[in-house]
């Protein structure tokens, strides 16, 4: 099959080896201007325990694949997705390499890169600065993935009760909490501001190692100010109106949760109350509308064919999950500036394997194409990083690197 690569400003800029900076040619633009077609946004869902290859991966490339049972929930949507083969970040570890899904990099590997092992969707808030209300929104089902992580290397715990989410996003806290919040707030602030003038002192005295680990906790500590910034500036801006009845803060059943968080995400979107939101499902997902064994001794299967068929139960009820959220944004007419990355930092749960990790891309307004199968030749393998710079990059991103990447992914039109 052969992908054409299509010419827009970063390539051009690339190609020419030209570092000035010059106006924004007409012919290399697409479409509409953003303020007319609105903002662009980004969804990550991941899945801790992988997807079984066989139920996931078509056999054929293009867009004329026999889908496989994983992914014919989402038949309504083949147009607007593209499945991708052998794409991982090299890294091993089963369980723990899952944190590495949306980052590339392992906590314990992080000190040598610039941005440690910042995940992918937090570069794309910082993208967004404080233009909403919350920069992004992560969300899990029972334990997370750990699949989100700041620029300074901390862990952002997901939000796991769908009515706090639904607080947060609609219920307009009162003026005395306001008030509250504003001088917790101030307090926090003059505490930064005392840390940085020591730190400033002790950098005097300091090696060159130690300079190092002090401009590291710097940076954590100006990552809380930007949070600190942002939080101050919506703190007595009223709250949109939900379009739905408030969600109770009540024990809910799994089944109920994972549809309760896909709408609360759409809805969040909608409302432009964030741009960029994940999901996760972590280790001990169960679902009662499932009549089955635990979900972790399911992904051992050891090739057993029952077990091997209750995944795909399992699987599809999570890509039928999935597709009703596609239908979701379509309705609310913001599908096409909303990408969506799905997979996982494993792939086959059964050997723990962090390799040919399952992805899907879908939105975005991107030329979609079907499945692609990239080279699988260890010299000549695509690193996953490539594909979240051009993610990012689609988001408005100005990033030159990501994680390990080693360039752009030119095998779609991802402009």
């Amino acid at each position: 099959m052969k992908y054409q690569i299509p010419l827009n400003r970063r390539r051009f800029l690339y190609g020419t080896s030209i570092a000035l900076a010059i106006p924004t040619f007409e012919s290399l633009s697409k479409g509409n201007t953003e303020a007319e077609q609105g903002p662009r946004r980004l969804v990550c869902v991941g899945n801790h325990l992988g997807f079984y290859p066989g139920n996931f991966f078509p056999e054929e490339d293009g867009k004329d694949y026999l889908p496989t049972s994983t992914l014919k929930p989402l038949e309504a949507h083949r147009a607007d997705m593209t499945v991708l083969s052998h794409l991982d970040h090299q890294l091993n570890g089963g369980h723990k390499a899952v944190q590495g899904f949306l980052t590339g990099i392992k906590k314990e590997e992080a000190s040598g890169f610039p941005t440690k092992n910042m995940s992918l969707d937090q570069a794309a808030a910082e993208h967004v600065g404080s233009d909403t209300r919350f920069p992004s929104i992560t969300t899990g089902i029972t334990n997370g993935t750990d699949m989100c992580w700041t620029r300074s290397g901390v862990h952002i715990p997901p939000v796991n009760n769908p009515a706090k989410l639904f607080q947060g996003l609609f219920i307009q806290a009162s003026a005395s909490s306001r008030e509250t919040q504003r001088t917790r707030l101030k307090y926090r602030a003059s505490i930064l501001d005392a840390l940085q003038e020591s730190a400033s002192a002790l950098n005097r005295t300091l090696n060159a190692a130690d300079q190092n680990k002090l401009d590291q906790y710097l940076t954590s500590v100006r990552d809380v100010e930007r949070q600190l910034q942002m939080s101050n500036q919506w703190i007595d801006r009223p709250k949109p109106e939900s379009p739905i009845e408030e969600i109770p803060d009540e024990e809910r059943q799994q089944v109920d949760e994972v549809e309760l968080f896909y709408e609360l995400m759409a809805l969040a979107l909608q409302t432009d109350s964030t741009r960029v939101t994940t999901l996760e499902t972590g280790l001990g997902f169960r679902t009662s509308e499932l009549d089955l064994e635990s979900y972790h001794a399911l992904s051992h299967h050891g090739k057993a064919e029952n077990r091997i068929e209750q995944l795909q139960v399992v699987e599809s009820f999570l890509t039928t999950k999935l597709s009703n959220f596609i239908t979701r944004l379509k309705e609310a007419d913001i599908f096409d500036r909303t990408l969506i990355v799905f997979g996982s930092g494993m792939s086959d749960g059964s050997i723990h394997s962090n390799r040919d990790l399952p992805v899907l891309l879908a939105g975005g307004g991107l030329g979609h194409q079907g499945h692609i199968i990239c080279p699988e030749d260890q010299h000549e393998r695509i690193p996953l990083c490539n594909l979240w710079l051009s993610v990012l990059n689609w988001f408005g991103s100005d990033s030159e690197r990501f994680g390990r990447s080693t360039g752009t992914f030119s095998l779609m039109d991802i402009a």
